[in-house]
């Protein structure tokens, strides 16, 4: 019986470019924010001067301290005496200074000071903080510290929600406006792209932000087995702007757990009481990730979910831009002005398409404009000026690629060179900008933008800034690894166990099957995705141990049969769901609406630590790094017959998600086909694809549409 197809319901038309910005996070505590208010210094000699704040009950920050320094042995002082005493306490400062004298206090005209109280004090062990010269016991100016004061404190929330990959964490704290403690840490390190990731909303979604780890780093997280840890948020970015901490798949978007941020928060500002690992920025134009704080001199702004890196300095009458990322063979970037203030507008957008020309081993860059949205006739569409009649007003500068990282700079006007299809880049003001991602077609022209992101809010960036930078680096690629495992063979058996385990890493499902993975995958019969032999005529049973818990899709994985490599036959148009033949494990209802049947209880092989795919030669001493958990319930039981007129090769596949699966071959009775073991079913090269299925292209470009529509 050939397989059923679901009705027409319409098809949505395609979108060719996608325009990203990121919006404007409005925070729930005013900035700027010092912490509780204590009061003024008071005045009594050598112009003293500046605001006493209480950043938590050990830490008082000074804004605009002010002192002429020709006190011969002046200290900052402190005491719980009726009135400053030289009973009173010295504070070190500056800090480094805690275990011996420090410096006699020089001279300041408005500096911001934070003072750490020494010996273990708190704010409610004492009375004042005064400016004390010892020698002559004279009090130069003081503040007292207010009854009752209740300084900020560190605030202890719940553990990560434990969701998938072995995730698990103590009570979280959250200790300033930026930094959070996580305590006892543990995660398996198997999810492919996941990252710290922080963002608004009732759960964790793709329209996050990532969060550098401990080390200041954005690579993709390693694995932790009850290690402690202290992150930081990035740029401007607070605990007050944010709902949920998760480590999230940036990838695959999908959360490994989370925590939720209460919106009551009262925590110390972030003002360098909290010490961690500063974060390092990754500079694009050197080998090696650099060890040099944040430059205060250049301009950098990273969007498009950070993968797109911008640096721009006015030379002129001229911007010279800085593009950095991570591009793909035939990718391109592009950067410019929107369309329309205030939004992103593709419609009447001007802006550059920088590549690497992979023929010629060289850089490119070149003036567009947006007259329809549409492939470039020549007449209209995303086109180059040049094509266009007009000329290629950006100016090649230099161009390198260096540790997976494309860097491109180049030169424009700041003026419209031609009005009717350039745009100003203004100096005085903030203006609306775009950026995207996409593939080069045959004519090394822009195509259809491909990026995952689909917000629409405004992003606008200041081209006269003189040292706005909110840059903390692009993820280095490491391309070497170990070689995979041969492919596993599973022939002569009709009964099959489906349950999910780990995909493996670098010698697992990616490296067999050339799919990107999401950090798990199908285990038949306990092994790693195999290629399963079967014969027309026979029967065939499936345990399916994937998962029934709708509501949690870590956890929700129902089995099917399809003629699709990639699967996920749920999360699909219908216009997709059509280019798929089903096999078995999806039926539909009344109206014509698919639903899977092969739902059983979840089953997993996790990790007994971390994931040691890479140190293990092969399957079978990974597998001995591995055990299994089962939720209670009773598997899914489907039965499949082969028809006679069924293709030669099939896939099974998960019904949520892409690429869990692999490949069923279908043979004739009698046919001879490999044995368990046998090292020449490794890989069949004319069945392999790229990891960016076409499938998976129309997929993106169709949300990106509705996005923008």
């Amino acid at each position: 019986m050939a397989p059923k197809l679901p009705p027409l319901r319409g098809l949505a038309p395609l979108c060719v470019i996608l325009l990203l910005a990121v919006g404007v996070v409005t925070s729930r505590r005013p900035e700027p924010y010092y912490g509780r208010l204590i009061g003024h210094l008071t005045q009594y000699a050598h112009g003293i001067r500046g605001t006493v704040y209480a950043v938590d009950e050990s830490t008082v920050f000074i804004k605009g301290f002010a002192y002429d320094g020709t006190g011969p042995d002046a200290y900052f002082w402190v005491g719980d005496s009726p009135q400053p005493s030289p009973e009173g306490t010295l504070v070190p400062y500056p800090e480094d200074y805690s275990s011996r004298d420090p410096p006699i206090l020089s001279a300041h005209s408005n500096t911001d000071i934070l003072l750490k109280l020494p010996a273990g004090k708190r704010l409610r062990d004492i009375k004042w903080i005064s400016v004390w010269c010892r020698r002559f016991t004279v009090n130069f100016g003081d503040v007292f510290i207010p009854a009752g004061l209740d300084p900020p404190r560190p605030r202890v929330l719940p553990e990560f929600k434990r969701l998938a990959h072995g995730l698990r964490s103590g009570n979280i704290s959250v200790l300033d406006a930026k930094t959070f403690y996580i305590p006892n840490l543990h995660y398996d390190g198997a999810g492919p792209d996941a990252y710290f990731w922080v963002g608004n909303g009732s759960e964790p979604n793709p329209f996050g932000t990532k969060v550098p780890n401990e080390m200041g780093s954005l690579n993709p997280l390693r694995g932790y087995q009850g290690e402690d840890i202290e992150i930081q948020l990035p740029a401007k970015l607070t605990a007050y702007d944010v709902d949920w901490l998760a480590v999230w798949c940036v990838e695959y978007r999908h959360n490994f757990g989370h925590v939720y941020i209460p919106k009551d928060l009262d925590v110390p500002p972030a003002l360098g009481q909290t010490k961690i690992t500063p974060a390092w920025w990754y500079n694009p134009t050197s080998s090696t990730t650099s060890k040099t704080p944040h430059s205060a001199t250049n301009n950098c702004k990273e969007i498009l979910d950070k993968r797109l890196q911008v640096r721009w300095e006015i030379q002129g009458d001229q911007v010279q831009i800085t593009l950095s990322a991570r591009l793909r063979k035939e990718q391109y970037m592009a950067f410019g002005i929107s369309g329309a203030e205030g939004r992103p507008a593709m419609l009447g957008a001007d802006v550059v398409v920088a590549y690497w020309d992979s023929r010629a081993n060289q850089p490119r860059v070149a003036d567009y404009t947006i007259t329809h949205l549409a492939q470039c006739d020549g007449e209209r569409g995303v086109c180059p000026d040049q094509r266009l009649g007009g000329s290629n007003d950006a100016v090649l500068v230099t161009g390198r690629q260096r540790d997976g990282v494309t860097t491109i700079t180049y030169r424009r006007p700041l003026a419209a060179a031609e009005p009717s299809r350039d745009r100003e880049v203004l100096s005085s003001r903030s203006q609306s900008v775009i950026a995207a991602f996409g593939p080069l077609n045959s004519r090394s022209e822009a195509n259809a933008h491909s990026f995952m992101d689909t917000t629409r809010h405004d992003v606008q960036l200041d081209f006269g800034a003189q040292s706005d930078n909110a840059c903390i680096g692009l993820a280095e690629l490491d391309e070497l690894g170990p070689g995979a495992w041969p492919a596993r063979v599973l022939s002569g058996v009709t009964n099959f166990t489906a349950r999910i385990g780990p995909a493996g890493g670098r010698r697992g499902y990616t490296p067999i099957t050339g799919h990107p993975s999401w950090g798990i995958a199908w285990y038949i019969n306990d092994q790693l995705i195999p290629e399963i032999y079967v014969e027309r005529g026979k029967t065939y049973t499936f345990y399916v141990e994937g998962g029934d818990d709708r509501t949690n899709p870590a956890r929700y994985h129902p089995f099917y049969i399809s003629d699709s490599s990639e699967g996920g036959f749920g999360q699909k148009k219908e216009e997709e769901q059509r280019k798929q033949r089903v096999f078995a494990g999806v039926a539909y209802d009344n109206e014509g609406y698919p639903f899977p049947t092969a739902v059983g209880r979840y089953c997993e092989w996790t990790h007994k630590s971390v994931d040691q795919a890479n140190a293990s030669p092969t399957f079978e001493q990974y597998v001995r790094t591995l055990q299994l958990e089962c939720a209670p319930g009773d598997p899914a039981t489907l039965v499949w017959t082969v028809a006679h007129e069924t293709p030669d090769l099939l896939y099974y596949q998960c019904y949520t998600h892409n690429n869990l699966g692999w490949k069923i071959h279908v043979v004739d009775p009698g046919t001879a086909v490999p044995k368990p073991g046998d090292q020449k079913a490794r890989i069949n090269a004319a069945h392999r694809i790229c990891p960016f299925s076409s499938t998976t292209f129309v997929l993106v470009i169709t949300l990106l549409n509705m996005a923008v529509r």
